[in-house]
């Protein structure tokens, strides 16, 4: 066995630990909402979270991945292919320790950061500060401020509105079975848009903008008259209160729910792949390229373990994020999924490396502080943020451990 080969088995297995970690700490945030207003419990969350991460992962997942992840560092500048194959497996093991150890702690970080964090390590001890692209992590930093607070302002907007419109309406459940309709369609919307623009599937279809729109628009159409008919069965079936409004608002969440954890599986599992895919170009080709396909069984791979992170550890980052920054009702966790589904769309049109774990907390905090300063935890939040900041030089350093350990064993 050559050294590519034994670094391709023992990508396999770093790879996979990162899978896992995707599921338990990201995907975790998909279903936090949820499980934190109560429409659904854990083990149904896991269940649901666990198959629709594996089916996006597999069957909406791109099959061909920058083996670079997020291009931040230029491999041209590193001229020995065998450091490359050293660093990626470096890279990888380092992120996926620092997402585990978070994960752990119960507190959410950013997979996508921890990644580049750990690549812009290595790479600079095997090819110096010039084959990092700079810009790049300038984006990354930017999206610390960017992505969190536009997801509060969003998900302060939409609570307060639907506070408005409904709880301090006359008649609660005519103002939810009218509102909540047009709410539900709206999210049909965003749902759509996210899928034919983010999801390599939606991609690959490569509608024009009028026919995005039209089929985006019947959609939404579609959504609001079964949402209306929902709601109107279920206003005869409640009382006049804010439980009864909630119970329509509950439906309604399992949804976007669901959609969040579907995009989720196709989009993060590159990050798990990403490497292992550079590592499989090298041990088969000689040489890096920027981009490789993957093969399904290593989708497959990433899938199963972004299912099984989130049925062993992913109660963990639920509890924090759908618990423990605020208290959530089923009108509150819409919200949030609506202002993290949002901003992850509107930031990713505008070319900002946002991050879903980031927007997520961001619109919790937002939903929070719709109903005053009292009602957030800055505890909790003021630890989540410092993980934040020290998930790129942890993994970066990391990283460079790693990398300098193997290079002298192997190299």
């Amino acid at each position: 066995m050559d050294l590519y080969d034994l670094f391709f088995l023992l990508s396999l297995a770093a790879g996979f630990l990162m899978a896992f970690n995707l599921g338990a700490n990201d995907v975790a945030n998909s279903m936090a909402s949820a499980v934190g207003a109560r429409a659904i419990t854990v083990k149904q969350a896991v269940f649901i979270a666990g198959i629709l991460n594996f089916v996006g992962a597999v069957f909406l997942g791109s099959h061909v991945t920058a083996t670079v992840s997020k291009g931040i560092i230029n491999p041209a500048g590193i001229s020995d292919p065998q450091l490359i194959l050293i660093g990626m497996f470096s890279a990888l093991l380092a992120a996926a320790l620092w997402v585990l150890i978070a994960t752990l702690t119960g507190l959410p970080v950013s997979s996508t950061h921890s990644i580049v964090g750990a690549i812009l390590g290595f790479g600079i001890v095997a090819g110096g500060p010039s084959v990092v692209q700079w810009s790049k992590l300038g984006g990354v930093v930017a999206s610390w401020f960017v992505s969190p607070f536009f997801a509060a302002l969003v998900g302060f907007l939409i609570f307060t509105q639907i506070r408005r419109k409904i709880f301090m309406a006359t008649h609660f459940i005519e103002s939810a079975r009218t509102w909540g309709p047009r709410w539900m369609a709206l999210t049909m919307v965003l749902v759509g848009f996210s899928f034919l623009y983010k999801t390599p599937v939606g991609e690959q279809l490569a509608l024009a903008w009028y026919q995005s729109l039209a089929l985006v628009a019947v959609l939404a159409l579609v959504v609001w008259y079964l949402s209306a008919r929902m709601a109107w069965r279920l206003a005869k079936r409640v009382e006049e209160s804010a439980e009864g409004v909630e119970a329509i608002f509950r439906k309604m969440q399992i949804f976007t729910s669901c959609y969040v954890a579907l995009s989720q599986g196709a989009n993060d599992v590159a990050n798990a792949v990403g490497p292992i895919a550079a590592i499989y170009v090298l041990a088969k080709q000689g040489a890096l390229l920027a981009k490789a396909d993957v093969p399904l069984w290593l989708l497959g791979l990433g899938g199963l373990g972004i299912a099984l992170g989130i049925c062993v550890l992913g109660h963990k980052v639920m509890a924090t994020v759908g618990e423990k920054i605020t208290t959530l009702t089923n009108t509150r966790g819409f919200a949030v999924d609506f202002a993290a589904a949002t901003t992850v769309l509107v930031a990713s049109k505008l070319g900002l490396p946002v991050s879903t774990t980031h927007a997520a907390v961001g619109a919790v905090t937002g939903v929070g502080l719709a109903r005053g300063f009292r009602a957030v935890d800055f505890g909790v939040l003021g630890k989540i943020v410092v993980y934040w900041l020290l998930t790129v030089p942890i993994a970066a350093l990391t990283s460079i451990v790693i990398f300098q350990v193997l290079r002298w064993t192997f190299l």
